[in-house]
């Protein structure tokens, strides 16, 4: 994973647009929520490496409800004042099931009530559930192998995401312009 992270970053600071457009955080989650890394300007982004547990719990449901108030606290929406932050991409990865299956879809609900750019779920490795990833977004992609290459593969097609998928926050659109995923990763239909 955090040869992917160091990856994306790497494409995304060779990109001029990305270099003042791009906010990053990192929200890492198991048995509770963390903001790993608050949202932070691209030029500025300092990245030290992730730890993954190597079991524990999968509280997705937490890491949603994290999630929600990060943005609400840090996305400054459009009004007829002052123009407004980019709408958030959400790129979010777990290699399990909600164990907090009922706060996984309250939190649901509530993200489907902002306006995001778009919503990508990764299910990485072979106990990676599908079916709860349906419910938060139709973008589900699966990544089965856990080597380096295919979460390198993962993090560049993020940074294309990145970079030719954003729209201004408190503007709908209904274009979808993510850019097609590479073979390592598999669509979930």
């Amino acid at each position: 994973m955090n040869v992917g992270v160091q990856a994306m970053l790497s494409a995304l600071r060779q990109d001029p647009y990305a270099l003042e457009s791009v906010h990053i955080s990192i929200i890492t989650y198991d048995n509770e929520p963390r903001e790993y890394v608050p949202l932070t300007a691209l030029a500025d982004f300092q990245f030290s490496d992730i730890e993954v547990p190597s079991a524990g719990g999968t509280f997705t449901g937490a890491a949603l409800e994290c999630l929600i108030q990060c943005v609400d606290r840090d996305i400054r929406r459009s009004d007829g004042e002052q123009k407004g932050d980019w709408r958030p991409l959400v790129f979010l990865m777990t290699d399990g099931t909600p164990s907090d299956a009922w706060a996984y879809g309250e939190a649901v609900k509530e993200v489907q009530r902002r306006s995001f750019g778009s919503i990508i779920a990764c299910a990485v490795g072979p106990k990676a559930g599908h079916e709860h990833l349906k419910l938060l977004t139709d973008k589900v992609v699966a990544l089965e192998t856990l080597d380096s290459t295919a979460f390198s593969g993962f993090f560049k097609w993020v940074s294309a995401s990145v970079a030719s998928g954003s729209s201004s926050a408190g503007v709908t659109t209904d274009s979808d312009t993510l850019p097609p995923p590479p073979p390592e990763i598999q669509l979930v239909l």
